[in-house]
């Protein structure tokens, strides 16, 4: 991807060495993933919804089973935010910095063209752990959208992980979880999320899992869309990119993870799609460039 030398975008905020303060359930280095999906759960029907891009890669990353925590929640321009004066990045994890507040910048320009009175969010990047609008959560929870506050929130150790543990390498491997993300934040404005959080205690399990699947898919497609437009307007693709995104998405499969992990998929535990579904979304939203065709809510074929 060619991302060197373009405009980062303002909307970055970097809380990386900060302390999340008195946040919930901190014990020693950072919170039990099994206390992030009780979090979750207590959020998602209190506060509302976590979206996390890669939330099953991230289970799968730290060792946990995921089956326990199916239904939760995955030119230069200005410099982004100071940081703490205590944190000390890698050479390398300064370069992903950049590399964000970039590929946000991008998001910006093709969202602001798509949809009317797009309000643009905000991007935190942390380590450790943060305190969101959402509530608590650290590395362990992976990236994530926040609809509270409206922004979206990485820990860039998820970046590296995702490379060595999945094999999803590269730099438009990050871009699509960024794109991800900012999708969910495209949902927040159209609706779609006060629609679905609204089914939340309708539903059994099963269905509202279904129907979180469909969310994700639709993110999925956004992200898609995003790279078609990222793409058309600025030139930033580079032979091999869809390829990767691709890779990322079939790495974050339902099933892949589930299989992975325990040796036997669930599919009514699914929460964000097989990776043929995953890579299907993002290659139509690719393809076609059109929002419109996004509707996965109403798709007889997902």
């Amino acid at each position: 991807m060619k991302w060197q030398g373009r405009r980062q975008s303002t909307n970055v905020e970097d809380r990386r060495g900060q302390s999340a303060g008195g946040g919930m359930g901190r014990a020693g280095g950072g919170m039990n993933p099994l206390l992030i999906g009780a979090l979750g759960r207590l959020l998602f029907s209190k506060t509302g919804l976590i979206l996390v891009a890669g939330f099953f890669l991230v289970m799968w990353l730290t060792g946990t089973n995921p089956l326990t925590l199916i239904g939760q929640f995955a030119g230069g321009g200005a410099p982004i935010a100071q940081q703490s004066t205590n944190f000390q990045a890698s050479p390398e994890e300064e370069e992903l910095a950049q590399m964000t507040a970039v590929v946000l910048a991008e998001t910006e320009n093709v969202w602001n063209q798509l949809m009317e009175g797009y309000r643009e969010p905000k991007l935190v990047l942390f380590s450790e752990n943060i305190e969101s609008a959402c509530g608590f959560a650290s590395s362990a929870s992976g990236p994530f959208y926040c609809p509270g506050d409206e922004k979206v929130y990485i820990d860039l150790s998820f970046f590296q992980d995702m490379g060595r543990k999945l094999g999803a390498h590269g730099d438009f491997a990050q871009a699509y979880v960024i794109a991800h993300e900012v999708g969910h934040h495209v949902q927040l404005l159209d609706g779609t999320l006060e629609r679905v959080q609204s089914m939340r205690n309708k539903l059994p399990e099963p269905e509202f899992n279904r129907l979180m699947v469909r969310l994700e898919l639709q993110a999925d497609f956004y992200a898609g869309v995003w790279a078609h437009y990222a793409d058309k307007y600025s030139n930033i693709l580079e032979p091999g990119d869809i390829e990767e995104a691709l890779n990322a998405a079939s790495s974050v499969g339902d099933d892949r993870l589930q299989k992975q992990a325990n040796g036997r998929v669930v599919p009514d535990s699914f929460t964000h799609g097989t990776s043929e579904q995953r890579m299907r979304w993002f290659k139509k939203g690719y393809e076609t460039g059109d929002p419109s065709q996004g509707d996965t809510f109403n798709a007889s074929r997902l």
